[in-house]
């Protein structure tokens, strides 16, 4: 009975990855790069925007803005570019380092700014922007 259940469920629902990344969707307008779902992305990873803001200008090397719930960076970029910064965002800011859960938050100790998970409890320090 067991199986015949496990068979009628969703594809969806089969998957054991809970963190699930939005996909980038930018477009170039002119010299500037702009990244449409700047917010759900922020949502998902659950990080304040000024900090993948800081990121994302250092990573790429360019100068960037917010309007309108929208990145726009200054220059030309693939939408492979742009996911493969956040990607390397999300695993040096956002997972977890000992289980690999995105349930961190950051935490400040000592002068220290670590990142602090929720579900294991590890701390591991991060390195500053």
């Amino acid at each position: 009975m067991l199986e015949r259940l496990y068979l009628s469920l969703p594809e969806q629902t089969k998957t054991k990855e809970r963190f699930e990344m939005p996909k980038v969707e930018s477009f170039v307008q002119g010299q500037k790069t702009i990244i449409k779902n700047h917010s759900a992305l922020l949502k998902a990873i659950n990080r304040e925007e000024k900090h993948l803001m800081k990121y994302l200008t250092k990573d790429l090397a360019v100068p960037a803005s917010i309007s309108e719930g929208r990145i726009i960076l200054t220059g030309k970029f693939s939408e492979t570019q742009i996911r493969n910064s956040i990607e390397s965002y999300v695993k040096e800011f956002v997972l977890c380092k000992e289980c690999g859960k995105p349930d961190t938050k950051f935490k400040e100790m000592k002068g220290i700014k670590m990142l602090k998970c929720e579900a294991c409890g590890a701390m591991t320090p991060i390195k500053q922007l």
